[in-house]
């Protein structure tokens, strides 16, 4: 599944490498490991955030934060400049960084 609210794509400056990229993910979580790994192997510079290592209102900030961008609140929460990718889904993701 595949949420768009304004793509990047569209300035050709905007590569994957320039475009802000974080992930929202669960320690623990095989499909979570697997999205940060494809990253890393693709040399692409990310932010990510374990939600189960945080406590307390940190957790519940971020907690709000996934709620926005996916209401379903399921991991990996992928963002991608504007475009949001939720689940690990190689092609989808290659398709949303230009790759």
């Amino acid at each position: 599944m595949v949420y768009c609210t304004r793509s990047d794509r569209e300035d050709p400056t905007m590569t994957a490498k320039k475009r802000k990229i974080k992930l929202y993910t669960l320690s623990t979580c095989s499909h979570c490991n697997r999205t940060k790994r494809f990253f890393n192997e693709n040399g692409i510079e990310m932010e990510f955030i374990d939600v189960d290592l945080l406590s307390g209102s940190e957790r519940e900030q971020i907690m709000n934060e996934v709620r926005k961008l996916n209401p379903d609140c399921s991991f990996p929460t992928i963002c991608i400049g504007e475009e949001i990718v939720v689940g690990f889904n190689e092609e989808k993701l290659k398709k949303a960084l230009d790759l």
